[in-house]
C-alpha cells in the first residue's frame, strides 16, 4: 500500500477551538487504527514565547516579524514532510495550527507577495502545499460569552476578533478545499463537525458523536479479558480551584502500557444550555504544578476504563475504587436512532444518559455510584 501524507491546516479567529480540535484529532486519530499524526504549532506564538521577536513595543515592524515567521514555517513544513516521508507509519495526518497564508491577515496583499516571493513563491504555490483548509470561527462572533474567560492573556477586544477572522479567512479564500465551522451550534457540536469534515477529508468514517450512559453490575473483569481482550486505562481527573465563577478547570492523566498522556481542560458557562470547552495536551510538568491548585472540596475522580468492542459497537467501562458491585458504561453511537446491542456478559441497572448524579463533578463529590 503506498504512504498517504495528508496535510490539514487548522486556522480562524482568536479563541476559535484549534486548541481543542488538535487534542480531538490526535485522540480519534490513533496508531493503533493505522493514523500517525504530526501537529506543527503556531509559528508565531513560537517565536513571540521562545525568542521573544513580536511586532510591537519598537521591537520590529509587522512586516519584518512576518519574514521571520514565513522562514520559520517553510523550515517547519520541510521538516514535517522529511519527517513524514522517513517514518513506517502507512498513513501520516500532517495538522498545521495556522500556516502561511495566515499571514497574509496581518500585512497587504503587496507586502505578502514581494515577502514570499524572497523564497522563491507565489500564492498559488503556497496554496497547493496543503490538501485542505478548516477555518474555525472565533468565538467573537456569536459565542461572546466564551471570548475572554479563563484567560487574563487575553487582551485583543471582540472588534479585533472578528476582524482578525475576517481577515483570516479572506487570505484562505482561493484554496481549493476550504471548509468554514462557524458557531451555529454548541461547542461540541462544532468540534464534532470539524472532526467530521477531516474524516471524509482522510477517506475515514465520520466520527461517532451520540453518547449514551447506563448504570451497570459490576463486570466479571476476569471473562472480559479472556472474551474480548479490551485495551486497558487508567484515569485520573483532578477539579483545581475556580479562578472565574463561570468556568471549570480540570486536569486529567490518562496511562496506558506504562505511558503516560496529560491534559488541561477549561468548561465555560454562560448557562446549563450554553458552553464552551477547551482542551490541550500539557507536559508532565505542567501538569503537577496544575495539581497545587486542586479543589481540596473534590476529591480527583479515578477509574480503569475498559474499551471493548462488540457487533461492530465499541463499549468503554469505567471502573471506580469507591464501587465494588456497580459501574459505568459509556457507548457513543453515529444518531439517537442507533440500535444498541449489549455484550451478554453485561446488565443494566438503568440509563444515567442526562442524570447529573453520574457525571465527574458529583462522582468527585459523592464518591459513590
Amino acid at each position: 500500500m503506498a504512504k498517504r501524507i495528508i496535510k490539514i491546516v487548522l486556522t480562524g479567529g482568536p479563541a476559535a477551538g484549534k486548541t481543542t480540535l488538535t487534542s480531538r484529532i490526535l485522540k480519534e486519530f490513533k496508531r493503533d487504527d493505522g493514523w500517525r499524526v504530526l501537529t506543527i504549532p503556531e509559528t508565531a506564538t513560537e517565536l513571540i514565547s521562545g525568542f521573544g521577536i513580536k511586532p510591537f513595543d519598537n521591537c520590529v515592524s509587522m512586516l519584518d516579524f512576518q519574514d521571520f515567521v514565513i522562514a520559520d514555517q517553510l523550515h517547519k513544513e520541510k521538516l514535517a514532510v522529511k519527517c513524514a516521508e522517513m517514518i513506517p507509519d502507512e498513513n501520516v495526518l500532517i495538522i498545521y495550527d495556522r500556516a502561511l497564508m495566515d499571514d497574509k491577515a496581518y500585512i497587504s496583499d503587496q507586502e505578502f507577495a514581494a515577502t514570499i516571493a524572497k523564497f522563491g513563491l507565489t500564492e498559488e504555490e503556497v496554496l497547493g502545499k496543503y490538501d485542505a483548509v478548516l477555518h474555525l470561527v472565533t468565538c467573537a462572533k456569536g459565542a461572546e460569552f466564551a471570548y475572554n474567560f479563563g484567560n487574563d492573556a487575553r487582551t485583543e477586544s471582540l472588534e479585533y476578533a472578528r476582524d482578525m477572522d475576517d481577515r483570516t479567512l479572506k487570505a484562505w479564500s482561493r484554496h481549493k478545499k476550504l471548509t468554514v465551522i462557524d458557531n451555529s451550534t454548541d461547542f461540541e457540536k462544532k468540534i464534532n463537525r470539524a472532526l467530521a469534515e477531516i474524516s471524509r477529508i482522510v477517506g475515514e468514517p465520520e466520527p461517532l458523536t451520540t453518547v449514551h450512559k447506563y448504570l451497570i453490575k459490576m463486570p466479571d473483569l476476569e471473562k472480559l479479558q479472556e472474551v474480548y481482550h479490551p485495551e486497558t486505562f487508567e484515569m485520573m481527573q483532578t477539579y483545581l480551584t475556580a479562578t472565574n465563577p463561570k468556568v471549570e478547570r480540570i486536569v486529567r492523566q490518562q496511562t496506558s502500557g506504562g505511558h503516560s498522556l496529560f491534559f488541561y481542560t477549561e468548561k465555560r458557562f454562560k448557562s446549563e444550555a450554553q458552553r464552551w470547552e477547551t482542551e490541550k495536551p500539557i507536559s508532565e510538568k505542567h501538569y503537577i504544578k496544575y495539581l497545587m491548585e486542586c479543589d481540596t472540596h473534590l476529591r480527583p475522580v479515578i477509574k480503569t476504563r475498559y474499551t471493548l468492542s462488540y457487533k461492530g459497537q465499541h463499549f468503554d467501562i469505567d471502573i471506580y475504587p469507591f464501587s465494588k458491585d456497580r459501574a459505568l458504561l459509556e457507548i457513543k453511537v453515529p444518531s439517537p436512532e442507533t440500535e444498541i446491542e449489549l455484550p451478554p456478559e453485561l446488565t443494566l441497572i438503568m440509563d444515567v444518559t442526562n442524570n447529573k448524579n453520574y457525571k465527574n463533578r458529583q462522582l468527585a463529590q459523592s464518591q459513590d455510584l
